[in-house]
């Protein structure tokens, strides 16, 4: 679950209710009759610059969790309490978060096999919230700064947190699940981006530049090195395929915490100098656009964030730890990306 590049962690405040407009007609108005919305306006001013774009749906109440659910601090108020967690992991935290990211590639696996035209991202979020328990564990997002549900679900141009909702996948769409797992006092956090139904050419290879790039950014994870090595790894490789990176969001540090304060840029910046050492953990979990790495916030939840040209958008995420050689990837054994696309 990415965070946004500001320095710091931004709270929010989410309905448990979202109202929506009616849902547009199988058959649209022309031009300059009235919108089918009921506003009064033509619809030419009123919501066809949106046809093919992603609408608000219906988000149903919150879930519960079973009370023998070991759960973060913010689980029951949504206030998330911030403490300075070692960037370094011992080995008892590593091994923790192990099983955790083990866990929530696990889940991650199974929701992706349950995507397909029809399905709602509610349906998703259900699968995931008790495929989350089952395990013993608690659905990270489920009331982080009052975040609504257990995963987060970003169709075509949303970016990401998209919230579930009554809304159904179709035939063509792409959706990003972001799954984070609760256990043993730590999180693992994964992602990763999936075609539903028959998928046009560009958005399929939107999909593989963003598992690719990824991918980059994990590679270039070497001890002793700035952390800005991932982000030029992945915005070299997305420039080749004339694709944005998007910067208001950004991979975080991660464990008792769900976010710390490492930040991992997808783009290079030289000012991210931090320089990367054995044990430390964080996400890399770049945004790959077709168009405009710009965001805007269209919905009302002050949470789904979507690209500011509407062109789709993917992304993919493995939660990483530094070793002494190198990287090792938590996230990856039994995982939807396990490889690097070129090393399978």
């Amino acid at each position: 679950m990415a965070v946004r590049d500001l320095r710091h962690i931004v709270t929010s405040t989410v309905h448990l209710l979202v109202v929506l407009v009616p849902q547009p007609p199988q058959v649209l108005p022309q031009a300059n009759d009235p919108c089918w919305c009921g506003s009064g306006r033509k619809y030419k001013r009123c919501h066809k610059p949106l046809e093919g774009r992603v609408l608000q749906g219906e988000v149903s109440p919150m879930r519960t969790v079973p009370a023998h659910i070991v759960r973060p601090s913010y689980a029951d108020t949504g206030a998330v309490e911030r403490w300075n967690e070692s960037r370094v992991k011992d080995p008892d935290v590593i091994a923790r978060m192990r099983r955790a990211g083990l866990i929530a590639a696990e889940i991650l696996r199974a929701a992706g096999e349950i995507v397909r035209p029809g399905i709602t991202t509610d349906a998703i979020d259900v699968f995931v919230h008790e495929a989350t328990i089952e395990r013993n564990a608690y659905p990270s997002p489920l009331n982080y700064h009052g975040y609504p549900k257990s995963v987060c679900t970003s169709v075509n141009e949303v970016i990401c947190h998209g919230i579930p909702d009554s809304r159904q996948l179709q035939d063509g769409d792409i959706v990003n699940l972001d799954v984070t797992a609760y256990i043993d006092g730590v999180h693992g956090d994964t992602n990763a981006t999936f075609l539903v139904g028959d998928v046009d050419p560009a958005s399929r290879q939107l999909v593989q530049v963003a598992e690719e790039c990824m991918w980059h950014g994990i590679e270039a994870v070497r001890p002793g090195r700035p952390i800005s090595d991932i982000g030029k790894a992945i915005e070299t490789h997305a420039k080749k395929h004339r694709m944005g990176v998007v910067r208001a969001f950004i991979g975080h540090g991660i464990g008792e915490q769900f976010h710390t304060d490492v930040q991992v840029l997808h783009y290079y910046d030289e000012r991210a100098s931090m320089v990367m050492r054995p044990g430390m953990t964080f996400t890399i979990e770049p945004m790959i656009t077709l168009g405009t790495w710009q965001h805007k916030m269209v919905f009302d939840d002050d949470w789904t964030a979507v690209t500011a040209d509407g062109k789709r958008t993917a992304q993919f995420e493995h939660t990483v730890l530094v070793t002494d050689d190198g990287v090792d990837v938590l996230t990856a054994p039994g995982g939807v990306s396990a490889l690097a696309p070129w090393r399978r």
